[in-house]
């Protein structure tokens, strides 16, 4: 999901279905579709610019779900908003938020990820935490017992959890001796565990011991090694796990390529930065959020224009945001609620710069 962050006009932050955040300089900016309060500005009015949120200038990093978002702050503290009718926002209760609302009083919380209903993240205690729906088993939880949680539980005991991604109906999280875990929905393998099955636990993919990142989409994911290499699994409907045709159970390696840095998954569309400070993205199209000038559909990792200027940090859903080394943002994509931030309602099939105020 979509949201940046960074230094200047680069933002730590992501990218929901309809609305985008970012970070500059620790204050929060957010625009695009705002029917539920995602935006954060106090309102449900669409946003076509970036619009400050409040006066804080200590925000550090954000993440947008389909129609939430939740950042966290310096001193450690957890803020959530916009929809909330499966408790995403961990407030403990259902109800939608317009602005940010504080996530318990805890000021250990390191990361976060905002899923579709449901919300994780870990401490710096090395704890995970998840909260929201969990229909499929997507809390780490089973159903039969908790179906719906409005404020954070610990997944399991342990203590060694590094980061976190919560996508549709499953969750994937690293543990600090790099080794990779998955949980609920598995309808189309998108758990890496060589089968179909469902775990309402997390379950290890694979014995490997160099997974560095990991990254949900709706139904697949994709994850960097340490040696630079990239894999996805789950469903490949759209051509998002960057080979093959069909659907895979277990992590399938994209290309040959030892250059990768980060990957971002949305959705059904992929975007994954190299050493050399390019951009590729594949997978679903539709919108042109692949940034390659058309609306076709990838199967294989498309670079996105000739820049060596991108960073690590961007955001892919139906839309998607990058930063570059200058500090400076883009956005492509869907904009039918404005998302890109460029003042119109006008997809764009190429990256155009952001204008803060």
């Amino acid at each position: 999901m979509l949201a940046l962050t960074g230094p200047a006009t680069a933002a730590s932050g992501g990218a929901g279905y309809s609305h985008t955040c970012a970070i500059r300089s620790g204050s929060l900016w957010c625009w695009g579709g705002n029917y539920s309060g995602q935006v954060g500005d106090g309102t449900t009015t669409g946003r076509t610019t970036p619009t400050r949120i409040g006066d804080v200038t200590t925000w550090a990093a954000a993440d947008a779900g389909t129609s939430y978002t939740c950042a966290t702050r310096t001193d450690g503290s957890l803020w959530c908003w916009g929809a909330n009718s499966r408790g995403q926002l961990g407030d403990g209760t259902t109800t939608n938020k317009l602005s940010p609302v504080r996530v318990g009083t805890a000021t250990t919380w390191a990361n976060v990820s905002a899923g579709d209903s449901h919300t994780c993240a870990v401490r710096t205690d090395g704890t995970l935490w998840c909260w929201g729906f969990n229909r499929l088993g997507q809390l780490g939880t089973d159903p039969s017992t908790v179906y719906t949680a409005t404020a954070p539980r610990q997944v399991g005991t342990g203590t060694t959890w590094a980061t976190v991604s919560a996508g549709f109906g499953h969750t994937c999280a690293t543990r600090t001796d790099h080794t990779l875990w998955c949980w609920g929905d598995n309808g189309d393998g998108q758990l890496g565990l060589g089968t179909r099955l469902a775990s309402t636990a997390p379950a290890q993919v694979g014995t490997g011991t160099t997974w560095s990142s990991v990254t949900a989409g709706y139904a697949f994911n994709c994850a960097n090694r340490t040696d630079g290499t990239l894999w996805c699994w789950g469903d490949n409907g759209y051509g998002q796990l960057g080979a093959g045709t069909t659907y895979q159970t277990a992590p399938a390696q994209v290309g040959t390529t030892t250059t990768w840095t980060r990957a971002d998954a949305g959705f059904n569309t992929v975007c994954a930065s190299r050493t050399d400070g390019s951009l590729w993205c594949w997978g679903n199209n539709m919108s042109g959020q692949l940034g390659d000038g058309t609306t076709v559909n990838r199967g294989v990792p498309t670079r996105v224009g000739t820049a060596t200027t991108w960073t690590d940090d961007h955001a892919t859903g139906y839309h998607t945001c990058s930063a570059r080394t200058d500090a400076s943002l883009w956005c492509w994509g869907n904009n039918a609620n404005g998302q890109l931030g460029d003042g119109s309602t006008t997809g764009r099939l190429a990256p155009a710069q952001v204008q803060f105020a």
